[in-house]
């Protein structure tokens, strides 16, 4: 099939190069002629495992291009994707101005049938809303239908979450739109729901708004597990053997982060409230949520106050491993409590620095490994859990540091491990313990 992608980000990017992987026939739209140039050229705008890769072979097979050009890639194509971006505004709305857009281009460029499929995260009702925007502008009496085909890729993951999916939702009009899909989705040979398009719509911001509740849950039981003298990872096993519960998504740490949960999370209590709904639950878990980076800071200061003349390293930079992204990440609330509390920081992530040196405040100090980081800390602090951490030489990582003191929080290490190591610790969820 000749396929149009609309949007280069995580979404448009991976998606495009798997249709390509899977032979056919890819343009990838982007506004942004710098992006498009270096996309050209060879070079990623994200950090994400393999995608260089796969982007690299299927441009050197002639079945991936990039173009700014929308409204010819439009009229070569028979499916075409909208996965730009969906920023939250100030009030936790979703900010559709990019689907409008480039609802409008697909309309003015229309000269035949098209399936035009939402990919972006939208809230409910955004499958119309494109459908009349492309009604109202198009040129011609020209038949179209929209549909919703929702993403659940993780960055990170997201070139095996994309060939492998647990499922692939298709929101559409009638049975024999769903088809298209079905037939271009056929080789991947994973499990498909076929729905209506509000469901489809909601399927993606109930699933983001559920994820998010466990994390939020489980944290709310590390508080209590603090306080009680008991082990949050016993819970968390006991609790997660239960088939009805399941292990993921309930690790204790420092909450979510990234580009999904958080908008998601706000979209869905907005939406509720113009449907004249007070989602309680909803907006309780994005308060907690939201305690979870300044507990980990008064942990902080607890142990080392005052920190005016402490050296913190903080290990971790990007919103989760395996990516470069600084969306919503815990590093910038934790580096800038810490900062307003007088300490000096010393940062270290293996792909993200230079995407977090512009979000974090000046003076921080950026090194090139964690030995480095730990040089002369008064406390290490575990913010991203990279797996290189989990393996550390932590008799080196002693040596370096002035007070072996560590703050985890993401429950990377075993507390007994590091206490015979000589480290004080301190994590989530677990009663601190110090070395004898």
């Amino acid at each position: 099939m000749n396929i149009c992608v609309v949007g280069t980000g995580y979404v448009g990017l991976v998606t495009g190069a798997v249709f390509a992987d899977l032979g056919n026939d890819v343009t990838c739209v982007d506004r942004d002629k710098a992006k498009i140039d270096s996309l050209k050229r060879g070079i990623m705008p994200i950090y994400e495992p393999g995608l260089e890769e796969m982007v690299k072979r299927n441009v050197d097979d002639g079945r991936l291009s990039f173009s700014t050009k929308l409204e010819e890639a439009v009229r070569r194509s028979e499916i075409i994707f909208i996965a730009v971006g969906t920023p939250p505004k100030a009030n936790g709305e979703t900010d559709l101005s990019a689907v409008e857009e480039v609802a409008l281009g697909i309309a003015r460029a229309l000269d035949r049938y098209k399936v035009i499929v939402n990919k972006s995260t939208v809230p409910v009702g955004t499958g119309d809303l494109v459908r009349e925007i492309i009604d109202r502008n198009k040129r011609r009496q020209i038949d179209f239908d929209v549909v919703s085909n929702p993403e659940f890729l993780r960055e990170g993951s997201a070139i095996e979450d994309t060939l492998r999916p647990d499922r692939i939702v298709i929101g559409a009009p009638t049975q024999h739109v769903a088809m298209t899909l079905l037939e271009l989705y056929a080789p991947l040979e994973r499990p498909m729901i076929i729905t209506d398009v509000h469901s489809a719509e909601m399927i993606k911001y109930a699933s983001n708004a559920f994820l998010a509740t466990k994390i939020s849950f489980i944290n709310a039981v590390a508080n209590l597990c603090e306080q009680a003298g008991a082990d949050v990872t016993h819970v968390i096993k006991g609790m997660g053997m239960d088939a009805r519960i399941g292990p993921s998504f309930l690790q204790a740490g420092l909450g979510y982060g990234g580009s999904c949960f958080p908008k998601d999370t706000d979209s869905l209590i907005h939406t509720a409230a113009k449907l004249d709904y007070d989602f309680k639950l909803l907006r309780a878990v994005v308060t907690i949520n939201r305690e979870r980076s300044q507990r980990f800071v008064q942990i902080i200061q607890n142990a080392l106050s005052p920190l005016s003349d402490k050296v913190i390293a903080v290990l971790g930079l990007a919103f989760k491993p395996n990516t470069d992204d600084m969306r919503d990440a815990k590093s910038l609330e934790v580096i800038s409590d810490l900062v307003k509390a007088g300490a000096t920081v010393r940062a270290y992530d293996p792909v993200a620095v230079a995407n977090a040196k512009p979000l974090l405040p000046p003076g921080i100090v950026y090194t090139h490994s964690a030995y480095e980081a730990a040089e002369g800390a008064d406390g290490l602090a575990i913010v991203t859990e990279w797996n290189e951490f989990r393996f550390l030489n932590m008799e080196r990582v002693k040596q370096a540091m002035r007070r072996p003191i560590i703050f985890d929080g993401r429950n990377i290490y075993e507390p007994e491990r590091i206490r015979r190591l000589g480290f004080a610790y301190h994590s989530i969820g677990r009663r601190p313990v110090v070395p004898s």
